[in-house]
């Protein structure tokens, strides 16, 4: 028991030196960081054009259906490294596995395309 308790201490050893890295950035960016305002520094400023009007205007829900799609197929490709790296272990039976789960995307891609979810208006 006490083995494999050991084999979670570099696991939890990446965890804290992420949160560490993470609460020191910001503790250093706190001190060492700017520190004199002014209206004009204070002022949005973006692609070199001046706000005008509300930002607070509605997006369009193809917008998000599109970011939402990315996602999710690109979360989908992640899964063909493990496999690429275990072709050879996987055998005939790992790509038969991955042809199928290749044609399910296919399906869904095809289906976005039929109701033309990734078509701007």
């Amino acid at each position: 028991m006490l083995t494999d308790q050991l084999n979670y201490i570099p696991i939890f050893m990446q965890c804290l030196l992420a949160v560490g890295f993470v609460a020191g950035t910001i503790v250093v960016s706190g001190k060492l960081g700017p520190k004199r305002r002014s209206e004009t520094k204070d002022r949005n400023f973006e692609c070199g054009i001046e706000s005008v009007g509300n930002a607070r205007i509605p997006f369009s829900v193809k917008y998000f259906l599109v970011a939402i799609l990315f996602v999710l197929f690109d979360v989908e490709v992640i899964f063909l490294y493990p496999w690429a790296i275990n072709f050879q272990e996987l055998g005939i039976e790992g790509l038969i596995k991955m042809i199928i789960f290749m044609l399910l995307l296919l399906v869904g891609f095809f289906y976005i395309l039929k109701k033309k979810a990734l078509e701007w208006e």
